[in-house]
């Protein structure tokens, strides 16, 4: 079993050695719900926002020598899709209903699903998030879904520079969440227990991994008796010795599992996405701390985008990489009411401004 583990790894890392990225979701007392992640990459996949309204027809890819399927979504959503792919893939977004989802990189670990003329239902990976944020209303209704409908991918289509390895945590507005990953040709769902999600290894791997870090705490010891010398604490954290803080995707699991169950519950929906934002912060990744080499060329993983979603509120919070200070929020209702699709890269989105003038201080 290790030998294969180490196997999966080691192609994870050929796959390609500078992906990232974590997810975590937060409740807060008044049932508001927030899930938030980043989005790490070394390559520009013109991360694009863009809206889908409802009653939107589209066309799913059907494997070769069978028929496409023509769908047509029940409810708006608005995503964040890599746009280098041709036809684009949402990774990221969230609907009217309520239902968030976030797509992360599982190399070494995926193998899609075969479909087969008998097969009444499939869904080429690169439309997975547009089929099921267009689609359902909740995470239950996802699961049921996943039970009959099968997940494909050929390597012949067109995916941009990374094979589509991805695994999707969903979350919606009662709070309730799951994993899905593609294990093996068969899927695999969890419930997302800890409320975060990274990277390889599998969902079930990092929840046993993280008996390794029981010892952790947020209170640390102020003072230790030694013989007669009374040996003080020399600041506070003490308690955190040894949580691990490289970003890989096992540390920032354990990493964001501890922030994300330190922090006090919020209070509303505004506490929790600045609760959310925090966590967030202690896996964020600026260029060139994170490389790799790709043949002769060094390449630098570094977080490209920050999505905090408010699935109670529909509103979404984000911020590129040159805008870490100066998040936006979007009130996607409006959006979510138009009959007219949206797009635009995220990199180009109206930031507010860093810096205000004295005047702004004034009495």
């Amino acid at each position: 079993m290790l030998r294969t583990l180490a196997a999966a790894l080691s192609l994870a890392i050929m796959t390609h050695a500078a992906l990232a990225c974590t997810a975590v979701d937060i409740t807060a007392a008044d049932k508001s719900v927030v899930a938030g992640r980043t989005m790490e990459w070394a390559i520009d996949m013109k991360w694009t926002l863009e809206s889908v309204p409802k009653g939107t027809t589209f066309t799913l890819p059907a494997p070769k020598g069978m028929a496409e399927k023509t769908v047509t979504t029940s409810y708006a959503l608005a995503g964040i899709s890599a746009n280098i792919i041709p036809g684009g893939a949402i990774l990221e977004g969230q609907n009217e209903a309520g239902l968030g989802m976030s797509g992360n990189f599982l190399p070494g670990f995926t193998t899609y699903q075969q479909v087969t003329p008998a097969d009444a239902n499939f869904v080429e990976i690169l439309s997975f998030g547009k089929w099921a944020l267009g689609s359902f209303k909740d995470v239950a209704s996802v699961k049921a879904a996943l039970q009959t409908t099968k997940v494909w991918t050929d390597p012949a289509l067109p995916t941009g520079p990374t094979p589509p390895y991805i695994h999707f945590v969903f979350t919606d507005r009662s709070g309730a969440g799951i994993v899905v990953e593609y294990v093996d040709g068969e899927v695999q769902i969890h419930d997302n227990a800890a409320h975060v999600l990274t990277n390889a290894p599998t969902y079930d791997w990092h929840l046993t991994n993280l008996r390794n870090y029981v010892n952790i705490s947020a209170i640390g010891a102020q003072s230790r008796q030694y013989g007669t010398a009374n040996v003080t604490a020399i600041g506070q954290g003490g308690g955190t010795m040894g949580l691990p803080g490289d970003f890989t995707p096992p540390s920032r699991f354990v990493r964001a599992a501890f922030m994300r169950h330190s922090v006090p519950e919020p209070k509303d929906a505004a506490e929790a996405v600045q609760a959310v934002t925090h966590v967030l912060n202690t896996v964020d990744i600026p260029i060139g701390v994170a490389e790799s080499k790709d043949g002769d060329t060094v390449v630098s993983d570094y977080t490209q985008w920050v999505s905090i979603k408010d699935l109670t509120n529909n509103r979404l919070t984000i911020s590129d990489y040159a805008h870490r200070t100066s998040y936006l929020t979007i009130d996607l209702a409006p959006i979510f009411a138009s009959s007219q699709p949206m797009s635009k890269l995220v990199t180009d989105l109206p930031y507010p401004a860093a810096t205000v003038g004295a005047e702004a201080l004034a009495p």
